[in-house]
């Protein structure tokens, strides 16, 4: 049986010289990565199951070793999701101690912990590395542990947190070997090629690995695995759910009915339950990042409270793999994804309600507001119109821009931008939400 640093050293091949797979660079996360390295606090990767957290890690090992010139035997890597690890009293302080032992190593170390939230008692354990400053410390895990109480006190004020989601679309383009256009011209020219991968991306989603399958029910297989896996592993145990068949029941008709208004009291009655129970497993999804709830906008949390929210989910092809649907649901999928970007930006997205209803708003900066309807289709109907001009009329000059987002057509009608959601999500996201 294999000591306890031979299973250390299996899962850092750097320590020899031996390749290791880093996967395809993710840009926009290492450059944040980059900024946090430079700061001495611990680097936090959170996200969803399978969104590529590991990847990162990886990628950051490679960016110590290439780039910032750190010798090969000071970065130890620890999969916590390792029953070997995720066993063992004090892991994390065990496996550096023992590391620290077996290699006479000077200088700075850089630890980096996968899937801590494994390993019983991290956060204490964390705390006490940091506060030794023995070591630099970079770990991932779940949201759901990453967001507990004693997480935020334990750790307080000592590290940044990089939140993974799955690919975006012009990640997406890159996964499948097409450089996204800069400029005007090339971006025209490829537009039906864009616009056919916008279409499968609408469908598949962006988690990494379904992405780069080619058989399509491999894809659907692996999606499925990861609904399983996040479900079990990150509601039901994580939070002891006993109830699970009503759990069940509660997320396959939610991320059936992204994008719509829904009321506690009537899934109560759907299930057979009671509402504290409804509130409570919709916060575990939450907490586990696989669905996302959306307020009623109001300046009043009274008026807000009152209103029924929306529900949106992490990645359009897991909804797909396990919601039950009779059509294709494009114009759902579409508005889950412009979600989800808005998200990704920071964004606190709210939905308004008046005698229409505008799919989200937002706050910018300086207080102002952005309202964004999302219609995939070229033939925008006048409700779509109506809608802004009916929440422009209700906040008056807080309304800085109103946006409709559709499947090619592009206009500027009275203040109101038309712009194809493609276009959108490779380039004009931030202009219009500033």
């Amino acid at each position: 049986m294999a000591t306890f640093f031979e299973q250390l050293a299996a899962r850092n091949p750097w320590w020899t010289g031996r390749p290791f797979e880093s996967g395809r660079e993710r840009k926009k996360y290492l450059d944040t990565i980059r900024r946090y390295l430079k700061t001495g606090e611990i680097i936090v990767l959170s996200g969803v199951r399978r969104s590529g957290k590991t990847t990162l890690l990886y990628q950051t090992i490679r960016l110590l070793l290439t780039e910032k010139k750190v010798p090969a035997k000071n970065i130890l890597f620890v999969n916590c999701d390792d029953p070997e690890i995720a066993e063992r009293k004090n892991a994390l302080i065990e496996a550096v101690d023992t590391y620290r032992r077996e290699i006479a190593v000077t200088g700075t170390i850089w630890v980096v912990f996968d899937e801590v939230q494994s390993v019983e008692g991290w956060e204490r354990q964390v705390k006490s590395l940091y506060d030794k400053k023995a070591c630099r410390i970079l770990l991932s895990g779940s949201s759901s542990c990453l967001l507990d109480t004693q997480v935020g006190t334990l750790l307080s004020g000592r590290y940044f947190t990089v939140t993974v989601f799955p690919l975006d679309f012009p990640e997406y383009l890159r996964f499948q070997g097409i450089r996204v256009p800069e400029d005007a011209a090339t971006l025209a020219a490829q537009k039906y090629e864009i616009t056919t991968h916008l279409r499968r991306y609408l469908y598949e989603g962006g988690f990494p690995v379904v992405v780069l399958q080619q058989d399509e029910r491999t894809k659907q297989d692996y999606l499925r695995a990861y609904y399983d896996s996040i479900v079990y592993r990150d509601i039901v145990r994580t939070n002891d759910v006993r109830n699970q068949k009503a759990l069940t029941g509660l997320l396959q008709y939610l991320f059936t009915n992204i994008a719509t208004p829904y009321s506690y009291r009537r899934i109560r009655e759907m299930l057979g339950t009671d509402i504290d129970t409804v509130r409570d497993y919709i916060h575990f999804a939450s907490l586990a990042r696989i669905l996302f709830e959306v307020q009623a906008f109001a300046y009043s949390l009274q008026a807000q409270a009152r209103q029924n929210k929306k529900i949106y989910c992490i990645d359009n092809g897991l909804r797909n793999a396990v919601s039950f649907r009779f059509s294709d649901d494009e114009g759902k999928l579409a508005e889950n994804l412009v979600f989800l970007e808005l998200l990704r930006s920071g964004h606190i997205p709210y939905y308004w309600k008046g005698n229409r209803e505008v799919d989200f708003v937002i706050k910018t900066t300086g207080n102002s507001l952005v309202a964004l309807n999302v219609c995939y289709t070229d033939k925008v109907p006048d409700r779509e119109f109506e809608s802004l001009r009916e929440f422009r009329d209700a906040f008056g000059k807080t309304v800085k821009s109103m946006v409709i987002l559709t499947q090619d057509y592009e206009a500027d009608e009275g203040g109101i931008t038309c712009i194809p959601l493609w276009k959108w999500l490779l380039h004009n996201r931030e202009d219009l939400l500033r």
